[in-house]
């Protein structure tokens, strides 16, 4: 039964992926122009452009071109780009930063969160309750680029604290720590206040459960109610949670990447469609996607393995 209750979610978010892309492809497709005309030089005629256009297969239909290239996923092909290089090849050393920084982002925000959750669940109702309620909802309502801007303002421009854009290594990589303090900050602020309302709610609904207000009334701590009978209770809401705030994190980094000069896939993504290639454009979708249906599967597994458990 377990197997069951995993193949199945995993089928269900495979035959969303490919829908995605499927729309990523049609949508592409409708933009003014193709990939043939936004890669062309100065100068080339008609011929050469109808030459571009065969080579990159865009006088075939839509829905063939999105088959051949979906039929490569399985064995990790994602195609070619409009300026014939490997897909894989260029989301080589973007993607690993891109991962780099929301895996610390992701960190930093269910630690934040899940401090400051506990914190005002100790005292519900009191006033530390309402002013973590009151911060965290304020605190997902900015959006990261206006939360980036703020942070270029005040900690780059106007104290000088810390550098203003990235710049890369031999590697690919940031050249230094201190370039990655902004973008992460940036991501991190929005998704530690989404974070906290998940866990603030996940532990006021274990807390109202007969167990939990038996140990109240048997007189034990505080902090070891909240550690013992609460907590546990309320992690499987709280992967799930984190899993919806990995998704929210890639989606913010294209803003952020591309505010702070980042090497990440953000970049990668506004050139792609710039040049309405929609190899290199389904390829982001397709490796991000991938990475936020892998958290989403282990956060399912976490709450079927919690609730057999309790059950």
């Amino acid at each position: 039964m377990s197997l069951v209750r995993f193949v199945w979610p995993a089928v269900r978010r495979l035959a969303l992926l490919t829908v995605l892309l499927a729309t990523v492809f049609a949508a592409v497709s409708l933009l003014p122009g193709d990939a043939a005309t936004a890669t062309s030089e100065r100068g080339e005629s008609a011929t050469d452009l109808a030459a571009r256009r065969a080579a990159l297969g865009l006088d075939r239909p839509l829905a063939e071109r999105f088959w051949d290239w979906l039929a490569g996923l399985p064995t990790g092909d994602l195609g070619t780009s409009a300026h014939g290089r490997p897909v894989t090849a260029l989301l080589a050393a973007p993607f690993p930063n891109t991962l780099l920084l929301g895996g610390l982002a992701l960190l930093l925000s269910v630690t934040g969160a899940l401090a400051l959750g506990s914190w005002a669940a100790l005292r519900p109702g009191g006033r530390v309750d309402r002013a973590v309620a009151t911060a965290a909802t304020a605190a997902f309502a900015l959006p990261e680029f206006v939360v980036s801007v703020a942070l270029l303002l005040v900690l780059s421009l106007w104290t000088g604290w810390l550098p203003a854009v990235t710049l890369t290594g031999p590697d690919g990589a940031p050249a230094s720590w201190r370039m990655l303090v902004l973008p992460l900050l940036a991501l991190t602020i929005p998704q530690i206040g989404w974070n906290t309302r998940i866990v603030r709610g996940a532990l006021a609904d274990q807390a109202s459960l007969p167990h939990v207000q038996a140990a109240i009334l048997d007189g034990l701590p505080r902090h070891r109610v909240l550690t013992h009978h609460v907590l546990p209770g309320a992690l499987p809401a709280i992967a799930v949670g984190t899993a919806t705030s990995a998704g929210m994190l890639l989606g913010g980094a294209v803003v952020v990447e591309t505010l702070f000069n980042y090497p990440g896939i953000g970049a990668v993504l506004a050139g792609a469609v710039a040049d309405r290639d929609t190899p290199l454009v389904a390829g982001v979708v397709a490796a991000t996607g991938a990475a936020i249906s892998t958290l989403l599967l282990a956060a399912d597994l976490i709450r079927d393995r919690t609730l057999g458990v309790r059950a």
